[in-house]
């Protein structure tokens, strides 16, 4: 698989940015990160609360065979339509601690976008435990998945 998502760990920071030109409208791409609907086909996990607002918060689970396999949530600091999100991001049970993450929506041209995400952990410890994970596949996996399917909206 191609990795169109880059993901750049400087070593010994605490943080990590990831970056991504989708061939999609910037107001798809915002649109995919800010409907439930849409963050439950490409993330593949159930939206149990998303209020997309300034100061709001989400829920995210994910089942398999009956059983909860991930849990996340966080708040929603701050939302600009179709440019930015700031929001902190929690994956419950797991040693990484919370994130804050600033997505950033940009116009290429009316038909591409780019999607930059900086995420601040607690300690490079705490980004260490993510990048251990198969974090850098899921990403692409996650952002092949969702141009699949947000392409069928243009």
């Amino acid at each position: 698989m191609e990795h169109k998502t880059q993901v750049d760990a400087p070593k010994g920071k605490q943080e990590l940015t990831i970056t991504r030109e989708f061939n999609l409208p910037v107001e798809l791409l915002y649109k995919a990160y800010t409907e439930s609907e849409f963050i439950e086909q490409w993330m593949g996990t159930q939206v149990i609360k998303f209020e997309n607002v300034n100061h709001g918060s989400y829920r995210f689970e994910t089942s398999h065979g009956g059983n909860v396999m991930f849990k996340a949530h966080g708040t929603i600091h701050k939302v600009v339509p179709n440019q930015e999100i700031v929001r902190t991001f929690e994956m419950e049970n797991m040693p990484i601690g919370v994130q804050l993450e600033f997505l950033n929506f940009e116009e290429i041209t009316n038909e591409t976008s780019k999607l930059t995400i900086q995420v601040i952990y607690k300690s490079e410890k705490h980004r260490s435990e993510q990048l251990k994970l198969p974090f850098a596949y899921g990403i692409n996996m996650a952002h092949n998945k969702l141009e699949q399917i947000i392409t069928h909206l243009k």
